[in-house]
């Protein structure tokens, strides 16, 4: 079913086109913890829009389900078997290692790092672009963030023998990319110079693209996502960029350029909280802790300063609001949690296949284990993929729970029914055989983070409802408030914001190749 239209309560093409989208990630946040937080805080900023618009009450973010997949399904309208992005670091079999010069002997297989690690300086908030007055002055950041990636740090097109900028790694384009097309402004801010990727295939999509990098060093010396007062600070940056592009400057609040038609940001604060071992995340259960609890109100705060400024400039009744989140985190009950170190699992397979095979000293090239695993291995043949599987299966030990306490595991943390590999993986990703990023191995969770410490008690990434299922609310003309029960994408965001601006959502490479339909009234 389409979009409604007005006095239909849908929430798509109106008859009156909306000239602005504002756009939120609210990471990290669940769809529970949205119906929870309304329902305590009834005059609160979320509460509120929930009582103006549609709000989709089972609205799931694609497999893996972790920041770029998600960010991308919400802009491009495509899955990664679509858009070509399965994480924020992962094997490319078709590419070239960084720093490459000989590329017609090089060896094919490169890691893509869409993270701090490809930042000129991985300390400095602005990627290295040497800026004073940091870490207040970080709204002078170039607008452009490739201006601080690292060329030597990005993989090689074997075909040019030159580095491959994040967005020319995205295989489609994007709502940015369409709008910017249609001679309208386009911004947007988030979390590390890699989403430079949003830019999309083919230029320059955003024309003001603000990314202070996250997991650089705050004035406390460790990294902002250390302690959630600064991760607070660090979001608060971001949302004064948006609040200036509601009044018609650029990010910096310095220009006066128009506001775009579409922009917004992702906000860190929820995410780090709920991560945190020194926070405890959620109670027995459930419900978010006292920490946790403050920085879904520090949120709220934002959005509230958003609808004011929108108000002020006379916006509020010619801009859709969409707020949601790229990913959820799991697991949220403190004792579902068990924490395992992949290490000496990886490193036992290795070996062992190693013993038999010694022309392939690592089977595992490439490792992303979070709240899933994701594996790319450098012999695919059906005995080493039949083989990977089988050991991972195999791997039992002990890990720790919620309080660094021994507790066992089997099959490596795993869920046994969600093991998925060579053309088992390619099937479960929907993905073409000859796709040269999909992983060679795809494992599940219920519970389970992967890490050797005791500081995490949450991750994103995977497959289960709670990384999954986020809240998503949209806001505009023509929409009234009602829920919308069915389950729905995060793909179905990025037509919906284009019908929503009047613009054609076909434009859209990946609506067009999955067939991507705006969401439901």
């Amino acid at each position: 079913m389409g979009l409604a239209v007005a006095g239909c309560g849908g929430s798509g093409d109106s008859g009156k086109h909306d000239q602005h989208v504002l756009l939120l990630s609210i990471d990290g946040m669940h769809q529970s913890d949205l119906a929870d937080y309304v329902a305590a805080h009834q005059d609160s900023a979320l509460a509120k829009l929930v009582a103006r618009g549609a709000q989709y009450t089972n609205a799931q973010v694609p497999t893996p389900a972790d920041s770029f997949p998600g960010t991308i399904a919400m802009i491009t309208g495509g899955s990664p078997k679509t858009t070509g992005v399965y994480y924020d670091d992962t094997w490319a079999r078709d590419l070239l290692p960084a720093g490459t010069k000989d590329c017609a002997t090089a060896k094919k297989g490169a890691q893509v790092p869409l993270t701090e690690e490809i930042d000129k300086n991985t300390d400095a908030l602005d990627g290295g672009q040497g800026l004073s007055g940091l870490p207040d002055g970080i709204t002078a950041m170039t607008d452009d963030p490739s201006a601080v990636l690292d060329p030597a740090k990005l993989p090689v097109d074997p075909a040019t023998c030159k580095p491959i900028q994040p967005s020319d790694y995205l295989k489609v384009n994007s709502i940015f990319s369409v709008v910017h097309a249609a001679g309208q402004r386009t911004a947007w801010s988030d979390k590390h110079p890699a989403y430079q990727m949003m830019n999309a295939k083919g230029g320059k999509a955003i024309d003001d693209l603000f990314t202070p990098e996250i997991d650089s060093k705050s004035p406390k010396g460790d990294a902002w996502t250390k302690d959630p007062d600064q991760t607070k600070r660090y979001d608060t940056y971001k949302a004064d960029a948006v609040v200036n592009e509601i009044d018609g400057k650029d990010h910096s609040g310095a220009k006066q350029v128009g506001v775009p038609a579409v922009f917004g940001m992702n906000f860190q604060a929820v995410s780090v909280t709920q991560k945190l071992a020194a926070s405890m995340g959620y109670s027995a259960d459930g419900k978010p802790g006292a920490l946790l609890a403050g920085s879904l109100d520090f949120v709220d705060q934002q959005i509230g300063r958003f609808v004011a400024a929108l108000d002020k400039a006379g916006l509020s009744e010619k801009t859709t609001i969409v707020v949601t989140a790229k990913h959820g985190q799991s697991p949220i009950k403190p004792d579902a949690l068990t924490r395992v170190d992949d290490k000496p699992i990886i490193d036992g397979i290795d070996k062992e296949w190693a013993a038999t095979h010694p022309e392939t000293p690592k089977l595992i090239a490439h490792s992303l284990d979070d709240a899933a695993i994701l594996w790319w291995l450098n012999d695919r043949s059906p005995e080493a993929v039949a083989f990977a599987k089988r050991k991972l299966l195999e791997a039992n030990g002990t890990g720790t729970d919620i309080n660094g306490n021994p507790k066992p595991f089997t099959a490596a943390g795993v869920d046994a029914d969600q093991v998925y590999a060579g053309a088992d993986a390619v099937k479960f990703f929907g993905a073409n055989a000859d796709d040269a990023r999909v992983p060679d191995l795809f494992a599940g969770t219920k519970g389970t983070v992967y890490t050797a410490g005791k500081s995490k008690i949450a991750e994103h990434g995977g497959s289960s409802p709670e990384d999954r299922h986020v809240p998503l609310l949209i806001i505009g003309s023509g929409i009234t408030k009602h829920d919308v029960p069915d389950q729905v994408s995060m793909t179905q965001v990025a037509p919906t914001i284009l019908t929503r601006l009047g613009l054609d959502p076909d434009k859209l490479d990946a609506v067009k190749s999955e067939h991507t339909a705006a969401l439901p009234s």
